[in-house]
């Protein structure tokens, strides 16, 4: 019997009204806690809750608008109102799936370190959509059945005509399940670019190339094509192997060239190049005329990078590095056998350079404490026996425990000073400024290396060798005396720093370590205490 008008519900809609409300507070306080752990645990991903807010606006919307038009329908035919009905249903599980997709894949799985593919993810939120329709659709008594008979059709039509969308959506499944190319990989495609992949969509593959652009790749197009993925080995660390080239006067042997340069890289670390495997350096063709290389040979250096994407700037640090340690070794880097000097040289203009550069040594001598005493006309002669020795950032200059062979006057750059503690490790002590000399105390007595010298900037840097020290003390031996002095100065003044001594107490030390160290130096090379006493002389 049809109900009068103005009735309450029926018992039946009395039940699901108060199931629906049920699960409307349910949904609503799952939607909180959801929220409340994505803003702590993983709140990049407050996109996915804020379309849970939208969907869930819109699910209480349009239930109303069902429980509204019942009422007024009263007790006729209330078909409006179970189809509106039926489409709040739709959004409350569309608000259950985005949560339950939030909290497992944005929340539960990667702390349990399992990673899904974007296109995975969409094809389990996907499926879950379509169960969920299916399950509305039979419950409101239409026959999924049919629907997917019809929808056969349409699916026939729709795959002919968008072939080649389709390809691109299959690729892109393919390349998610397969493995074979990831987000994150650095790539080179046949056109040469190279670049990281950042998206793997269902249509498309987005590379992010080293200029800072990006290249919007088509799966179908991925796929059909070799793809060169950079440093990417099984089981092996994720290296890309580099090649610096240079070339050198064939005058001098590889042996040496190669001994020099495996020794500047693999003496110091590198940033971003892999000390296992280490740099090395190959001789790649005693070149000859009819490659155009007459005068050198051609070398190359073969290293491991670490960070794909630093590979220019790692290469020109590279580069420095063989450059300078080629410089310390005299070692020219070759000149193209086609190049024209215009310049006329002779013995005047080659007499004015050398005095010019002697002159800039001399003013160096003249800054630091060491060489002080001394007159002009002998700083200009000590200039003279100087050798030039650079070094690029990061090499060391002198090693902890080595012997001395010589004294490293310093003319410009920064340097680090570093000693090993009990731990064996190094730590830095010190950031020392040009002018400065490193050495003095191993070369005038003969003491190991009390520390390690790393470069901090290019240093450009002079050598005096402890022969021709020698040859500068016994031709002057009361030299020995005043440097000796300042050797001790330097010695206390640490000492003074580590132990806080007072003035009286320096003074004492001062005294003590000069005539110690005075004493070394003489013993150490052969001088005569009568010469040595001589000062001024």
């Amino acid at each position: 019997m049809p109900e009068p008008a103005g009735a309450v519900l029926p018992p039946m809609d009395a039940f699901v009204a108060s199931a629906t409300a049920k699960a409307t507070f349910g949904l609503a306080a799952s939607l909180l806690i959801v929220a409340f752990l994505v803003s702590r645990l993983a709140p990049q991903q407050r996109k996915h809750v804020r379309s849970a807010v939208v969907f869930f606006g819109v699910y209480v919307v349009t239930l109303g608008f069902a429980f509204l038009a019942r009422s007024w329908v009263g007790g006729g035919d209330a078909a409006l109102a179970d189809k509106v009905y039926a489409v709040a249903l739709l959004f409350q599980h569309t608000v259950g799936i985005i949560l339950a997709g939030v909290v497992l894949f944005h929340l539960v799985l990667p702390r349990v370190r399992v990673a899904v593919p974007a296109i995975g993810r969409d094809l389990i939120m996907g499926l879950g959509y379509v169960i969920a329709i299916g399950a509305l659709l039979h419950r409101f008594g239409v026959h999924v059945s049919s629907l997917l008979a019809s929808g056969a059709i349409v699916t026939v039509v729709l795959g002919l005509s968008l072939q080649a969308t389709l390809g691109n959506v299959i690729g892109g499944v393919a390349l998610q399940i397969d493995g074979s190319v990831r987000e994150g990989d650095w790539v080179r495609l046949p056109d040469k670019t190279e670049g990281k992949v950042r998206r793997i969509r269902w249509r498309h593959t987005t590379v992010e190339t080293r200029n800072g652009d990006t290249v919007v790749v088509p799966n179908a197009q991925l796929l059909a094509q070799n793809i060169l993925i950079l440093g990417k080995r099984y089981g092996e660390a994720p290296y890309h192997r580099m090649w610096v080239y240079f070339d050198i006067d064939f005058r001098t042997s590889p042996e040496r060239v190669i001994a020099v340069v495996e020794s500047a890289l693999r003496g110091a670390p590198i940033p971003c190049v892999a000390s296992d495997p280490p740099p090395n350096c190959i001789c790649l063709s005693l070149a000859g005329a009819s490659d155009g290389r007459s005068s050198q040979a051609h070398y190359a250096v073969r290293y491991w990078l670490t960070d794909l994407a630093k590979d220019d700037p790692t290469s020109s640090l590279v580069n420095a590095r063989v450059f300078t340690a080629l410089r310390r070794a005299n070692i020219p880097l070759a000149i193209p056998a086609a190049t024209l000097f215009v310049t006329e040289e002779n013995k005047e203009r080659t007499q004015r350079k050398i005095e010019e550069e002697q002159h800039k040594r001399a003013r160096v001598l003249a800054e630091l404490p060491l060489f002080r005493s001394m007159t002009d006309k002998e700083r200009t002669e000590v200039a003279a026996k100087l050798r030039p020795a650079p070094f690029a950032a990061g090499e060391i200059v002198t090693r902890q425990g080595a012997e001395a062979h010589w004294l490293y006057i310093v003319a410009s750059g920064r340097s680090e000073v570093r000693v090993r503690g009990e731990s064996g490790e190094d730590a830095r002590v010190a950031l020392v400024d040009a002018p400065t000399i490193f050495g003095e105390a191993g070369l005038m007595t003969g003491a190991p290396r009390a520390a390690t010298i790393v470069a901090v900037d290019p240093v450009e840097c002079y050598r005096l060798d402890k022969d021709d020290f020698k040859e500068i003390l016994q031709a002057r031996p009361e030299m020995a005396e005043g440097m000796s002095r300042v050797l001790a100065e330097r010695q206390v003044e640490l000492e003074a720093v580590e132990k806080g001594l007072d003035a009286e107490a320096r003074k004492s030390r001062t005294s003590d370590a000069h005539g110690r160290i005075l004493e070394s130096v003489k013993r150490f090379f052969g001088l005569d205490e009568e010469a040595v006493s001589r000062r001024g002389q």
